[in-house]
């Protein structure tokens, strides 16, 4: 699920968003929902690509990718999405030994797999073509972090522009 690096969790905001491009101070996101609202983050923002994303295994070595995770609930689903808000926690519990088996029951909370099953309905509804045979694609081993660079990079290229700007204003 290679398209899994565009999309992003951003902390203190719901719902998931679609990198559309960097700007001058951040980054420009579009909402995955019927708004599809654009909104710049600022850098200081914890932004997490879903692709970056891992869930705690029990054995402790290592970690499930979010990428495998939606695959098991989207063949568990049949490609449906389903009511979180009425899945009691048991019924939650359920989900997450169904779609990820051998979690790490203490470090993996009630709020992450109602999260986790949010995100699912999101995309489902959203972002189809995530699903499609061709648009999967095997996970690497080791996840890269895509969202802390292109804040970093936006950020370290503002201050040489204004830099520039006064030098020739000084001349």
């Amino acid at each position: 699920m290679e398209l899994l690096k565009d999309i992003v969790n951003v902390s203190g905001k719901g719902g998931l968003f679609k990198i559309v491009k960097p700007g001058r101070v951040g980054v420009i996101v579009e909402s995955l929902d019927d708004k599809r609202e654009k909104t710049m983050i600022g850098p200081t923002a914890r932004v997490s690509a879903l692709k970056d994303i891992s869930i705690f295994m029990a054995d402790g070595n290592e970690a499930t990718l979010l990428g495998v995770i939606l695959r098991n609930a989207h063949t568990k689903y049949e490609g449906q999405p389903f009511d979180v808000k009425a899945l009691s926690d048991y019924e939650l519990v359920d989900f997450m030994e169904a779609v990820t088996p051998g979690y790490d029951t203490d470090r993996v909370y009630l709020s992450d797999m109602r999260k986790l099953a949010n995100w699912y309905n999101i995309l489902i509804k959203n972002m189809p073509e995530l699903f499609e045979p061709e648009a999967i694609v095997e996970e690497e081993t080791t996840p890269e972090t895509i969202s802390e660079p292109i804040v970093e990079e936006v950020v370290a290229e503002a201050p040489k522009k204004k830099a520039k700007k006064a030098a020739k204003v000084a001349e």
